[in-house]
């Protein structure tokens, strides 16, 4: 019974400690690192990534280059309920083929839609982002930026595309 309580204090011991290291190292994180490019790169526990969720798994093998026209869009002001779409184009500018192996929304009401074959080479191609502003909006305004993350074979493999605008409630009558 004694061996069983002594066990029982290490583990919780090594729980503890293992705990504070954790919020020691995520505190560390907490600016956005950003490339060569000027894109950001996420990474678990920083601020681009607060829930601290695992990241997708980018491609393996040989790594590319993407080049956005843009990686962020201003809609402007829409009426609450509108649905938003944009394309984001981009060019691989790299010497092999760009495999996008995730985009995701930084919530329910951002959908990308991304390319599931490799793009070649030289060749262009989109990724199209619709935004759901229906509970969005307020009768002065409600400003949205909603972010999404790009995962592939490049460095870094996460980036971020950004859309943002005014979602306008009608007035009561």
């Amino acid at each position: 019974m004694k061996n069983l309580f002594n066990l029982f204090a290490i583990l919780l011991l090594v729980g503890v400690v293992a705990c504070k290291s954790d919020s020691s190292a995520s505190a560390s994180t907490d600016a956005a690192a950003v490339d060569s490019t000027g894109a950001t790169i996420a990474t678990p526990g920083d601020l681009n990534n607060p829930s601290g969720e695992a990241m997708p798994a980018a491609p393996t093998g040989p790594t590319t280059t993407i080049e956005y026209e843009a990686m962020v869009h201003d809609f402007g002001e829409i009426k609450e309920g509108d649905m938003v779409k944009y394309a984001f184009k981009f060019k691989n500018t790299g010497s092999e083929p760009l495999v996008i192996s995730d985009a995701k929304g930084s919530c329910g009401c951002t959908v990308p839609d991304w390319p599931r074959e490799p793009v070649a080479p030289g060749a262009t191609a989109e990724i199209k982002v619709e935004f759901d502003s229906k509970g969005k909006g307020t009768e002065d305004g409600s400003k949205q930026t909603k972010r999404v993350t790009v995962t592939a074979n490049t460095n870094p493999a996460q980036t971020y595309l950004t859309i943002s605008g005014v979602v306008r409630k009608p007035a009561a009558k």
